[in-house]
């Protein structure tokens, strides 16, 4: 062992040596590196704590999601489930070990000088079993605990309370009841996302629920399975399990029906929790080892011309008694010198780039914060090097190790040269297609991209300012007091500078989702047909008028109907068309609640909005009531229309605190803020698959121009002799553009048949263009192409300068 790590020490000096009488092969070959590897680490730290190890829990394999669908309703392809099914499933379940519970919203949170809205949590006490999970400071709630005990959050605890350890047995005031802190959880502990500031105790029995809508509900469960059960074996079992909820707590036979269509969905909780951010992850992280593929390949073209440069040192060294494996040991010393240079720049470019990566990403993505140069990371970096290293090295050094080597000591400088032209034409056809591939990606989701920019929404973006309040007045406990104080606070911000029009709405575009409600018309009460489902909200103040919503039929909202007594109601196009199809729907009339008389009269048809989603395949069927009803209508969304919304947010502060100093204003937006980040997950693969083809798109040129440089370098005398018989120096450069072409052209070709296979992976991400989009396959096709003669043109004018007869003397 001795001897051989001396062999190598000698080596690797030797190499050191030798790369620093190199100082131009060393630095384009490790900044190359460096691009590639560094890249490659930055991505590979985000994948790490979102992807790979995203669950602190003990026996994380065994937990899953639970919630359900019912093919054939007016119901979500999935939703949360409801208080029954949650009591069915937690006792007769024998496939799961522990079974939580939870529900979310917002809500006002005080302690002392501090209030918000901040985002709770519902928890039974089973949840932190089921997760196996324990609190930093204090206790979880116990079976004698009531439904006033809290356990709170790192983050609140340490922003709100300065990591105090005595916040054990204080007390938070939530939604205007005192709850007691009883624990404290660790900054791990983000569940169900990193939002939730504190978990009340929650507390679902059957004496206190009403049976919902088929089994839908706002619960989110998660279960523990026993050992050895699969996710298929307990959604059978659950299956099962729901059929029989009539029998337990009977209900109506619309109920029944709908309980016929449930079918739970059970799914890992890392998947549930990941959802679908992690298709684009795998995707930045294959992209960025495309990028690593055509680095290698680039340094491999630069190391077979170094070895060539210096073959008959290698053949005077075989002559002398080096053997094949000192020769290669020889090499790749340098290689993997090289590499650890490029590493270790990588790690510096990784550690700067990291934190522009989780800037730049969309928002929610679970763990992201914990996204860093972990010791993970670090030994990915590593394995990556060594990796590289012999990608391209190895190639050059068993070449340059033959036995016949020494042969070239009598050979007129010809060894290999054939051979060598087709390994770095090889080498070039990799990164052309490589290239290529990530071209055309990048070309799709730039299309997309574009795509969902003209898509029409229904409602303006452009110059709309938007916030929520949640006034805690003594004088607002009724739905027209709580009417009154809205209208007036949209007169005061009516009225201040540069306010074009205000309105009001319980469920803000791109925020938040309107609620699901049955509506029962006359006709559906004659024929006994189930009432669909629409979404529906409460609007006030000029809303359409600000939103841009276009009034097709009928007449908006007026101030008369905001008071009591007055029941109209403005639906949409959709929503018209599905409740009386092919009818004239102003005049007609519908009930919210099918249970109730309290009927609708439809004054207003309005344009169709998508309500979550530009990339909604249609938009959402929509019911609005007016401001005014029998109970506070919660915290609305104030919109603003003025141009200068970007920096309205102060001056509206400051009315606030004129009006109701101890509500917190909160959700701050403007629409156009809101649809970026609708856009956010597809814009983020985007600019990250841009990077990497333009990456690529460099290093694929760099290569092709450094081969034919290398080529015509060796084909001096050629053209020199060509030349003094007569060839003409556009002809020269003729020839030379043509052998790149040719090699570029086998590139392009076999790009594009692996652009045709890997651009499916992008389905997902794709709007309005399909995976096998000939324009943009032909425009990236013709892009590689033009640079590729970009970079062949400067070789082919270098050789058509040569002076024949210097070139034949220097022969």
């Amino acid at each position: 062992m001795g001897r051989t790590l001396e062999v190598w020490k000698r080596d690797f000096t030797h190499a050191a040596r030798s790369l620093l009488r190199a100082p131009g092969f060393t630095l384009v070959t490790v900044v190359t590196l460096a691009l590639a590897i560094g890249s490659n680490t930055a991505i590979f730290s985000v994948v790490d704590a979102v992807l790979i190890d995203p669950l602190p829990f003990p026996d994380a394999d065994r937990l899953v999601s639970i919630r359900g669908s019912a093919p054939g309703s007016d119901f979500p392809d999935e939703f949360g489930l409801s208080d029954e099914v949650f009591v069915q499933y937690r006792d007769n379940a024998t496939m799961l070990e522990d079974l939580g519970a939870i529900r979310f919203g917002q809500t006002t949170v005080r302690a002392g000088e501090r209030v918000d809205r901040l985002f709770i949590a519902q928890a039974n006490i089973a949840l932190f079993t089921t997760l196996g999970t324990t609190p930093l400071l204090g206790r979880l709630p116990g079976p004698d605990d009531g439904e006033d005990v809290a356990v709170i959050s790192y983050w609140l605890w340490t922003n709100w309370f300065g990591g105090d350890r005595s916040i054990v047995g204080r007390s938070v005031e939530v939604s205007g009841t005192l709850f007691t802190v009883i624990g404290v959880m660790g900054p791990e502990f983000r569940f169900p996302d990193e939002r939730i500031a504190l978990w009340i105790n929650g507390i679902f029995e059957e004496e206190e629920m009403e049976l919902s809508d088929g089994g839908a509900g706002g619960l989110t469960l998660v279960g523990r399975m026993t050992p050895g059960t699969t996710h298929a074996d307990l959604a059978a079992q659950l299956q099962i399990l729901v059929r029989r909820l009539p029998e337990r707590f009977g209900g109506s036979a619309e109920y029944r029906s709908l309980i016929e269509r449930h079918r739970p969905i059970v799914r890992s909780l890392e998947e549930e929790l990941v959802g679908d951010v992690a298709g684009p992850l795998w995707l930045l992280l294959g992209t960025v080892g495309i990028v690593l593929l055509i680095a290698c390949a680039n340094v491999a073209n630069l190391f077979l011309a170094r070895a060539e440069s210096r073959r008959l040192d290698l053949a005077v060294r075989q002559a002398l008694g080096a053997g094949r494996a000192g020769l290669v040991r020889v090499q790749m010393a340098e290689a993997l010198l090289l590499a650890a240079l490029g590493g270790m720049l990588g790690v510096l470019l990784a550690w700067g780039g990291v934190p522009l990566l989780v800037r730049a990403a969309p928002e929610n993505i679970p763990n992201l914060a914990d996204a860093g140069l972990s010791p993970g990371a670090l030994l990915f970096t590593a394995g990556v090097s060594i990796l590289a290293a012999c990608a391209f090295g190895l190639l050059p050094a068993i070449r340059f190790s033959n036995p016949g080597l020494a042969g070239g000591l009598r050979q007129a400088g010809g060894i290999g040269r054939r051979h060598g032209h087709l390994s770095r034409h090889t080498l070039v056809v990799v990164q052309t297609a490589s290239a290529l591939v990530l071209l055309v990606a990048a070309g799709l989701l730039v299309r997309s991209f574009l795509a969902l920019t003209r898509v029409d929404p229904g409602y303006d973006t452009a110059d709309i300012f938007t916030f929520q309040i949640a006034p805690d007045r003594d004088d607002l406990n009724d739905g027209p007091s709580y009417a009154r104080f809205h209208q007036a606070f949209m007169r005061r911000l009516a009225a201040l500078p540069g306010v074009e029009s205000v309105g009001l709405t319980l469920l803000l575009p791109l925020d938040e989702e309107a609620v699901r409600v049955r509506v029962a018309t006359e006709r559906t009460d004659a024929t006994g047909e189930p009432p669909p489902v629409l979404r529906g909200t409460v609007i006030g103040g000029d809303y359409f008028e600000t939103m841009g919503i276009a009034l097709l039929r009928g007449r908006r909202f007026g101030p008369a109907d905001h008071f009591p007594g007055v029941k109209n109601a403005i639906i949409s196009a959709s929503a018209a068309e599905r409740l009386w199809p092919g009818e004239d729907p102003l005049g007609k009339r519908f009930r919210v609640d099918p249970d109730t008389a309290n009927w609708q009269t439809v004054v207003g048809v309005v344009e169709d909005i998508f309500l979550s989603d530009f990339r909604q395949a249609a938009p959402d069927p929509m019911i609005y009531l007016p401001l005014f009803g029998p109970v506070p209508v919660g915290s609305p969304a104030y919109v603003v229309k003025s141009a200068r919304a970007e920096s309205l947010a102060p001056e509206v502060r400051a009315l606030v605190r004129e009006v109701a100093p101890e509500s917190p204003m909160y959700r701050i937006f403007t629409m156009e803020g809101l649809a970026k980040r609708s856009m956010a997950r597809l814009s983020f693969t985007m600019l990250m698959l841009a990077i990497a083809a333009g990456l690529a798109l460099v290093l694929g040129t760099v290569g092709i121009y450094g081969v034919l440089s290398y080529v015509v370098a060796q084909r001096t005398r050629e053209i020199a002799v060509r030349m003094a018989l007569g060839a003409e120096a556009p002809a020269v450069r003729r020839m030379v553009v043509l052998q790149g072409g040719r090699v570029t052209l086998v590139g392009v070709g076999v790009g594009l048949l692996a652009a045709l296979a890997g651009t499916r992976i992008l389905a997902s991400l794709l709007f309005g263009v399909g995976t096998l989009d000939v324009p943009t396959f032909t425009a990236m096709a013709a892009v590689m192409l033009a640079v590729a003669a970009l970079a062949s043109y400067i070789p082919a004018r270098r050789a058509s300068a040569v002076d024949p007869m210097r070139a034949l003397r220097a022969e």
